[in-house]
């Protein structure tokens, strides 16, 4: 490797030859300086010494000689001594500044291999008086790696959760088809429709799985324009208003005749809703209560849907719209939710500019969900 491909691709080496640069554009104008003024500063102190000295024009000019050579040697020495405090600093001060960066060119490299748990080694006691901008750059790398970290173990704990939503009805419907090849389960209608159920579980993981994948994405568009909420809520107790009846579990709606229309897609709001109110019939055992109600609040109309049922822990509340989380396992997976549909209805509101809100008093007390719509 020759000297100037060294150069280009080592910071120390940059940084030390650039102190020898200064060095010497220093040197360079002070001997120019000096070079300039010496020959009048001679002058002027030769005039006043003319009375002790007399008029000798050889004297003068030896004079002036020798402290032309005077001034030149103090000039070498000190350049040669800036020259070697130059090489000492220089190495100590691109010690100082080019480990760090190697340290984090390293750690980037591993976390680069798979890596995630890689940090870059911080001083274990620092003020903030001491936090330089190699400091605050190493902090940035650390939360960097901290949250490339995270995100491998989601997208782990993903493709886990996916697996087992799609193994179960796989299996189950794999079960039945031995059943019926074997000659285990009759060829009848009952086992053709619980086949059925199993894959059309599957298909509404796979839509859901689709409809995350796109709103997560910010790949959704809305068709916004003036709707009523009434509208949209009336479509939701027609789709669902069989499934309160079969498990006899009360649905009031309660909205103003007088509420304003929303700017929003209706469509979407209408899979919130879906989404919402499906989670509180699941969730609320027969004889409970869901109820739908809306009112306007501050230019805007807030939609809220609240249920009777067996509530939500207070240390679940903050994940409770995170994919695949569930406070439930067992339940949640016997009633067949995928464990997203919160997940998108949270995107979905979010992209109308709102946010979605979940609170519960606790197990057994209800639980409440809410957001907000713009007033058209």
């Amino acid at each position: 490797m020759s000297i100037v491909s060294r150069i280009r691709r080592h910071l120390g080496w940059k940084l030390f030859l650039s102190y020898l640069v200064i060095i010497l554009v220093g040197m360079t104008v002070l001997l120019s300086a000096a070079e300039f003024v010496m020959p009048s500063a001679f002058e002027r102190h030769l005039a006043a010494m003319a009375a002790m000295m007399g008029s000798d024009e050889a004297l003068a000019a030896d004079l002036f000689d020798n402290f032309r050579a005077a001034v030149t040697e103090a000039m070498a020495l000190a350049t040669v001594a800036a020259f070697l405090a130059a090489i000492i600093v220089s190495l100590f001060v691109t010690r100082r500044v080019v480990s760090p960066v190697q340290e984090m060119m390293v750690a980037s490299q591993r976390i680069a291999d798979g890596h995630y748990d890689e940090r870059v080694a911080m001083p274990a006691s620092m003020s903030q008086d001491e936090v330089d901008e190699l400091s605050q750059l190493a902090l940035s790398f650390n939360q960097m790696a901290a949250t490339l970290e995270q995100t491998e173990a989601m997208r782990r704990e993903l493709i886990g959760n996916v697996a087992h939503e799609l193994r179960t009805p796989l299996s189950s419907i794999k079960g039945y088809m031995e059943g019926l090849i074997d000659g285990v389960l009759p060829a009848e209608a009952t086992t053709f429709q619980q086949v059925f159920r199993e894959a059309d579980r599957l298909q509404r993981l796979v839509y859901d799985l689709q409809e995350l994948s796109r709103v997560e994405a910010g790949a959704v568009e809305l068709n916004v324009r003036p709707a009523p909420v009434s509208r949209a809520v009336e479509t939701v107790t027609t789709r669902l208003g069989r499934q309160f009846e079969e498990k006899s579990v009360a649905l009031e709606v309660d909205i103003p005749p007088d509420l304003p229309p929303v700017l929003v897609d209706e469509d979407r709001v209408v899979q919130v809703l879906l989404n919402l109110v499906g989670n509180a019939l699941q969730y609320t055992p027969a004889g409970g209560r869901v109820c739908l109600r809306a009112r306007p609040e501050r230019g805007a109309v807030r939609v809220v849907v609240e249920d009777t049922g067996i509530g939500i822990p207070a240390e679940h509340l903050p994940h409770i719209f995170t994919r695949f989380y569930r406070v439930d396992k067992s339940r949640s997976r016997a009633g067949g939710g995928s464990g997203i549909g919160l997940t998108i209805a949270k995107h979905l509101v979010e992209a109308h500019g709102s946010q979605i809100q979940a609170a519960s008093d606790g197990p057994g007390k209800g639980s409440t969900f809410s957001f907000t719509l713009p007033i058209a």
